[in-house]
């Protein structure tokens, strides 16, 4: 019940530290497109692997068996053919000539050919994908799982950026620099990064931990924003931001405080991740909030981290004015990021997630 007797063995190490040092040299040149390295599955997988997460076809010119399944130390490279020669002579001088072979050229048929063999490339990651999403579909909500796997025939362009804006524009910057209380709370973990976002953009960025409001250190009133940043609040053991909401709601002097900074007219807030879930449960105090959405557990019962697409539309945002019909990439991580309104008639939706085709997904 095996394939081969000879397990893959380091014969030089050397050659080994020659290649990873040349091999990062190139790279930093920008001289090399792709890479992934050979493992399990041997060549065979990693030309594969290549080819799925590209959502390219392949012309594989090596239809040897013993070569394509070979396990051996080594990697697949994509360059260019302009940078062909000086790729190749960066290898030759690090003693890897032997090494190097012409293995396979991108097709703009999106097949995978292998002598008389040709395949889609969305049938074969389907058939690459199907243990995993027998898994996931017993595991998590069969309908996401179910999707998610029929999205791998589909034929994107995967992620697109449209912008309306120039993003070297700041004006605001020349002005004045504003505070603005970058406000965390035990378990949140995004300050530092929402601190520098802020400083670039013209703040004068300040750390202010929930703990120097209870404690009368600081007032709100002193700062003009007030930013309540990501991660996971108290564990997130009540859900997402109750626990962060709750120490407002439930002390007289935190509710007071913030109820007078959120009822002022020159003052702005801004959630994000689980600052954005903990806002959403303040609304009683925040004027004009009544009808703002509620976040529950996402549909797929799973915590989503993904890259995603979002469409810029058109609000009263302050962060977002001037930006209307961008389609941007951002990251998102959170297992109850399902916003649920009370009615379409309150909505005042800023962003909106969309497909690569910039439509609506939701």
């Amino acid at each position: 019940n095996q394939i081969g007797i000879d397990t893959p063995n380091l014969d030089d190490s050397t050659v080994f530290k020659n290649f990873f040092t040349t091999i990062n040299q190139l790279n930093k040149q920008g001289l090399i497109s792709a890479y992934h390295d050979r493992s399990d599955g041997g060549v065979i997988t990693t030309l594969l692997e290549m080819a799925f997460a590209s959502h390219c076809g392949l012309d594989i010119v090596n239809d040897d068996i013993s070569a394509l399944f070979n396990e051996e130390l080594g990697c697949v490279i994509q360059v260019s053919n302009t940078n062909k020669a000086a790729v190749i002579n960066a290898l030759s001088k690090a003693g890897l000539a032997k090494c190097i072979h012409t293995i396979a050229k991108i097709n703009n048929t999106d097949t995978i050919n292998i002598g008389d063999f040709s395949k889609q490339r969305s049938a074969l990651q389907q058939l690459w994908s199907k243990t995993s999403y027998e898994i996931v579909k017993l595991r998590d909500n069969p309908e996401c799982a179910k999707e998610e796997f029929d999205a791998i025939a589909q034929d994107t362009l995967g992620l697109q950026t449209q912008l309306s804006f120039d993003v070297n524009q700041a004006p605001a910057i020349l002005t004045r620099r504003p505070k603005v209380a970058i406000l965390r709370e035990q378990g949140v973990n995004g300050q530092i990064e929402m601190a520098a976002a802020f400083d670039k953009a013209g703040f004068e960025a300040v750390d202010v931990h929930m703990s120097d409001i209870l404690q009368n250190h600081l007032s709100l009133s002193e700062f003009s924003g007030l930013v309540a940043c990501g991660g996971f609040s108290y564990g997130d053991v009540l859900g997402a931001g109750r626990g962060w909401a709750s120490s407002i709601l439930y002390n007289p002097q935190a509710k007071e405080a913030f109820e007078a900074f959120f009822n002022r007219d020159e003052s702005f807030a801004l959630g994000v991740c689980n600052g954005c879930q903990m806002l959403s449960q303040l609304s009683d105090i925040i004027p004009g909030a009544q009808h703002w959405p509620s976040f529950n557990r996402n549909v797929s019962q799973q915590f989503e981290a993904r890259f995603s697409s979002v469409k810029i539309g058109k609000s009263h945002s302050i962060f977002l004015d001037g930006m209307q019909g961008s389609v941007i990439p951002i990251a998102i991580a959170h297992g109850e990021g399902r916003a649920i309104f009370t009615g379409e008639q309150s909505n005042n939706i800023a962003l909106q997630y969309v497909d690569h085709s910039a439509n609506p997904t939701q």
